[in-house]
């Protein structure tokens, strides 16, 4: 994968996710763009949310939406995994 045209983004060779974080922190690309759909926020409102350039998320956005198969991919295996470990990752439907 090459990363030079990423300003804001960067491989964490720590990680075994090979999506994007942002630069110098433990966030996924992919966290900041989901709450931004999940919330309905605007770049401005997640750049203050987040205390990131505009230009962050902005970058954020693209590498997400070129990337989705990726994200997809990886979502899933953790959620496989996570199961695997015996952890409930949907939510339980409550009979009232």
């Amino acid at each position: 994968m090459n990363n030079s045209k990423w300003h804001y983004l960067e491989q964490r060779h720590d990680s075994w996710r090979k999506q994007l974080y942002l630069k110098g922190k433990k966030l996924l690309a992919s966290d900041v763009w989901s709450d931004m759909i999940v919330n309905s926020d605007s770049p401005q409102a997640a750049a203050k949310a987040w205390d990131l350039p505009i230009e962050a998320i902005a970058e954020a956005i693209k590498y997400c939406e070129t990337h989705q198969h990726l994200i997809e991919q990886e979502a899933l295996l953790e959620k496989k995994y996570l199961e695997s470990k015996g952890y409930t990752v949907e939510p339980k439907i409550i009979n009232r």
